[in-house]
């Protein structure tokens, strides 16, 4: 088979891995393909890059694709996401002075309680949060005002979100430009490490498995190149499978740490790997089941329901209409162009594409292609279910 080399641009975060060790380890190889992978200073870059062509695929925040099809912030291109790459993987972190308040105040950095964690920060801040996200179209920013406004913060009077590329967030940090900020790891983690941050929870504890990171490519390179696009799907899903044995921890973030890839020391890159989370400069340490998902319970799967809760997400903070907002971004969550490139694989798919959002509270059997798979928790913090329109 003759080697096909696709452009793919990343930004530099643990929860790329799927791609570079889909290079790395040769699953792309074995698949008659390459990547040339190409890493970009910012999530609006890499949204250009990928809309105007100069490259074939992304890492992409899973609302971006979303974003697109309802008209917001992008270029006009319409982008599908064809699998999800990874679930979870954010951390919410906070400056040293606020969090000396917030435990002033008795909150005790538990890292486990939305509920908790969400009020002490609202007591602690005094009249406006300034927090940073990556990107204004990201789950760093719908998890936030999610949580923050189910608990009672006047959004958006009281919270000003300020966009922050990921490797500039302690930066930001340090610089007394943000009071907190929602980050994918390793960044989260980097606050901590240049002892300028105190991490308050992980994403997971908001919503139990929100798709983060997705597979993008232009909608149209979808269609005419399904071969390669199958290729592509195929070498990150058996690389997210590597990602989730045990084993195989250490060697990929030797592999992540490489200066080409993100330049953070392997231990660093690890916490966010194993769930093994340290929170503070004085080494406090909390455990995370499921900080950053890669495979089990179908985390690769890009589910239409999830699509349309970004999209009735998106539509209840920009006035578009909720019911044509939740159709829209259904479509671009590609599940068919995923099944058809498993097909053959011993990936067992679930057998519908959409689904009930936040209803298990433990891992569930559910009807699948093989019938072994198990979906394991997706619970929102607050309880809340979210019933798409049409499953």
């Amino acid at each position: 088979m003759k080697t096909t080399t696709l452009s793919v641009g990343f930004i530099p975060l643990t929860d790329s891995a799927p791609l570079i060790i889909a290079q790395e380890m040769g699953y792309a190889a074995e698949e008659g393909i390459a990547l040339d992978l190409k890493r970009a200073p910012s999530w609006s870059s890499l949204r250009d890059m990928l809309s105007f062509g100069r490259v074939d695929a992304a890492h992409m925040l899973s609302p971006v694709p979303v974003a697109a099809a309802l008209g917001l912030g992008g270029a006009g291109t319409a982008l599908s996401a064809v699998s999800v790459l990874s679930v979870n993987g954010n951390v919410i972190g906070v400056s040293n002075a606020l969090a000396e308040k917030m435990r002033a105040q008795g909150h005790d950095f538990g890292f486990d309680d939305a509920s908790a964690a969400g009020k002490a920060l609202i007591a602690a801040t005094d009249e406006t949060l300034r927090i940073g996200v990556p990107f204004p179209f990201s789950m760093h920013a719908e998890l936030l005002y999610y949580w923050l406004s189910a608990l009672g913060l006047s959004v958006p009077e009281a919270l000003q979100v300020r966009t922050v590329p990921p490797p500039l967030m302690a930066d930001a940090m340090e610089a007394g430009e943000i009071d907190a900020f929602c980050v994918g790891e390793p960044w989260g983690s980097i606050a901590v490490e240049n002892g300028v941050g105190t991490l308050l929870l992980p994403g997971a504890a908001i919503w139990s498995f929100a798709p983060e990171k997705v597979l993008a490519v232009r909608a149209d390179w979808a269609e005419t190149e399904q071969s390669l696009l199958g290729r592509l799907i195929r070498a990150t899903w058996r690389a997210g499978r590597w990602l989730a044995e045990p084993d195989s921890r250490s060697l990929a973030a030797e592999i992540l740490s490489r200066p080409q890839y993100l330049g953070v020391p392997a231990e660093v890159l690890d916490r966010a790997l194993t769930g093994r989370m340290v929170i503070s400069a004085q080494g406090e340490e909390r455990e995370v089941p499921r900080m950053l998902e890669f495979h089990a319970g179908a985390a690769s799967f890009p589910w239409r329901s999830q699509a349309e809760w970004i999209g009735r997400q998106l539509a209840a903070r920009t006035g578009l209409d909720p019911e044509a907002a939740g159709q829209a971004a259904r479509a671009t969550f590609r599940s068919d162009l995923h099944r058809a490139a498993l097909e053959g694989t011993n990936a067992d798919l679930p057998g519908a594409s959409s689904k009930l959002e936040g209803s298990l509270a433990s891992a569930i059997p559910v009807a699948s292609e093989a019938g072994r798979l198990f979906l394991g928790p997706d619970q929102f913090f607050d309880g809340r279910i979210f019933e798409p329109r049409d499953s």
